[in-house]
């Protein structure tokens, strides 16, 4: 197939070229006597994150246009197959089609997604992070189909199962070893086999709750691709396609097929994969690139199902190996017409869900933002929205649990608060995840080496209002092994109720359960003894808002630099 404007990225080309013929002159007939290529396209996606309708606000916008809804990117995908020869179209994706879900997917356990999906024709697709938010008996559920063990078949119908297989190389069962899933698929077009390997980021542990990743264990994404792509051409396999739950950032600069400055995991990664390798499908930073990186093209669709990539494959007969390979990041636009079948499945879920979903919780005075701010040139600063929520669950635990201070994580907080009424719906928008309130007791010394450990991680924790400290620029940052060894909080500084903290005292504070068990890297948080599970984050948000509309955007002074604060 050939599409104009496809950025081309020749895998291997040049060199096999030189290889198979060197300077032998070929005659014409030669040449025509040769067997064409096989033209294959795939069509791939990442973190669609259960966005079944068209998302909002900057979320729904890419390229200066306005993007996704799973509507019309059934469309899209529609006539891209069209486009191609249909037979030859493997449509693709790489994890987090689930989890973090607007409340029409989330509230079925994210069941109309999958129904989506295979509708709109996904082949395969990888496990990510957010495939794990529920467990391993979820996935598998998910896969499987059968109704939810607690909230059985919620919109009246069986529960079929994906219609797509999901792959799963680098999540092992601890007790066997063996893998949860199906480590890889081998397709067939026209005679030849193309594998995919299919699996999430390993450090899926360190950003999933512990109770979802019970019993599981994450292999290093380079040594896994290289073991099953080994295994695959012991098969006759030489085409290989990488679906990574794993991604990078390219510069501001760089358009969504564009691949500047690229930095992040992936790179590292698809450097030490195997050169028979050659296309690397990626996701989990939201972002959109088209690169080349030490010969292997690596794509990424951004978020939410904005974008389609369209990658045009050519794969030689005799060898079974992909010659050349070229993407072009398709915007999905809401200027075709919708899938019918998906707006009945929208429709169908959007009555069962019934007037939940448009009930008023409260009021905003103004919009309340995620976004952070920078401190000293990172984004270790605080966010209005982030601030908000952590004052709701102080508010949630300070009499019965006896907390005085709570803090949030930034990967929590997943929408913005627009200014109006509030609807439960966007209040569970902005926080999908139903993790339970912890409080427990941290010495000040903890909760020193709580704070240190931001620097160590790179994510902040947005404090409640009754917290306070200083942080020095100049300080050093603590190691993974040793983050109490940071002397970035200025000692001394921190105070919780306009009293500053004691070292050798002990402190009531609520976190949610995934950082009490030591998820985003905050492992000091495990130390904390005492522990007393509380209710669900989004009840205690929403009873916040209730309470207290109209509700504004909380200063951003919990936080200072030694640049605000001179030295007494």
């Amino acid at each position: 197939m050939s599409i104009p404007g496809l950025r081309r990225a020749a895998v291997g080309l040049t060199a096999f070229a030189v290889a198979a013929f060197g300077a032998v002159a070929t005659s014409p007939e030669q040449a025509d006597a040769r067997p064409k290529p096989v033209d294959v396209s795939l069509l791939a996606l990442n973190d669609f994150h259960g966005n079944l309708e068209p998302p909002s606000g900057s979320s729904g916008t890419i390229a200066g246009q306005t993007a996704g809804g799973v509507e019309f990117l059934a469309t899209h995908l529609a006539e891209l197959r069209a486009a191609a020869k249909k037979k030859n179209t493997i449509t693709v994706a790489a994890g987090d089609l689930i989890g973090a879900s607007p409340l029409l997917s989330a509230a079925f356990h994210d069941e109309p997604t999958i129904e989506a999906l295979s509708m709109a024709g996904l082949d395969y697709a990888s496990v990510g992070n957010h495939e794990f938010d529920e467990g391993a008996a979820e996935l598998l559920r998910i896969q499987n189909g059968g109704c939810h063990p607690v909230d059985g078949c919620a919109d009246g119908t069986p529960y079929r199962g994906a219609g797509f297989r999901y792959l799963s190389a680098n999540a092992f069962k601890t007790a066997t070893g063996k893998p949860l899933m199906a480590p890889y698929a081998i397709h067939k077009v026209q005679g030849v086999k193309v594998g995919f390997i299919g699996m999430t980021l390993e450090n899926t542990p360190e950003i999933v709750s512990q109770q979802g990743v019970a019993g599981l264990s994450f292999a290093d994404e380079a040594d896994t691709a290289n073991r099953y792509a080994r295994e695959l051409r012991r098969q006759g396999v030489q085409a290989i396609v990488v679906l990574l739950h794993e991604g990078g950032t390219q510069a501001a600069t760089g358009g969504i097929n564009d691949c500047v400055g690229m930095t992040g995991p992936i790179v590292d990664i698809t450097n030490r994969m195997d050169p028979s390798i050659d296309v690397v499908v990626s996701g989990h930073t939201h972002q959109a690139y088209n690169c080349d990186i030490n010969g292997k093209l690596v794509t990424s669709a951004s978020s939410f199902g904005r974008l389609i990539t369209n990658i045009d494959l050519k794969i030689d007969r005799r060898s079974g190996d992909i010659i050349s390979a070229a993407a072009e990041n398709v915007v999905v636009t809401r200027d075709v017409a919708k899938d019918p079948k998906q707006t009945a499945l929208i429709d169908r879920y959007k009555t069962v869900l019934g007037p939940v979903a448009g009930r008023q919780v409260g009021e905003t005075s103004q919009a309340i933002t995620r976004s952070q701010e920078t401190l000293f040139g990172t984004s270790l600063g605080e966010s209005p929205l982030g601030n908000l929520i952590a004052d709701a669950q102080l508010a949630a635990t300070d009499d019965e649990q006896g907390a005085v201070a709570a803090f949030m994580n930034p990967g929590g907080v997943r929408a913005d608060l627009d200014a109006g009424p509030v609807t439960y719906e966007e209040a569970f928008t902005v926080q999908p995840f139903a993790n339970n309130l912890v409080t427990l007791d941290l010495t000040g010394a903890q909760l020193y080496c709580v704070l240190e450990q931001q620097f160590v991680t790179g994510r902040t924790l947005y404090p409640s209002a009754t917290v306070g400290y200083v942080v020095d620029p100049a300080g050093t940052t603590g190691t993974v092994a040793d983050p109490c060894a940071g002397t970035r909080v200025v000692r001394g500084s921190l105070t919780i109720g306009g009293t500053t903290v004691d070292t050798a005292a002990t402190y009531r504070v609520t976190v949610n359960n995934f950082l009490a068990g030591g998820g985003d890297g905050f492992s000091a948080l495990t130390g904390g003894t005492n522990l007393v599970t509380a209710q669900i984050d989004l009840d205690a948000f929403v009873a916040y808002l209730t309470a207290q509309s109209p509700v504004s955007a909380p200063a951003l002074d919990r936080i200072r630099t030694t640049a605000e604060v001179p030295a007494a």
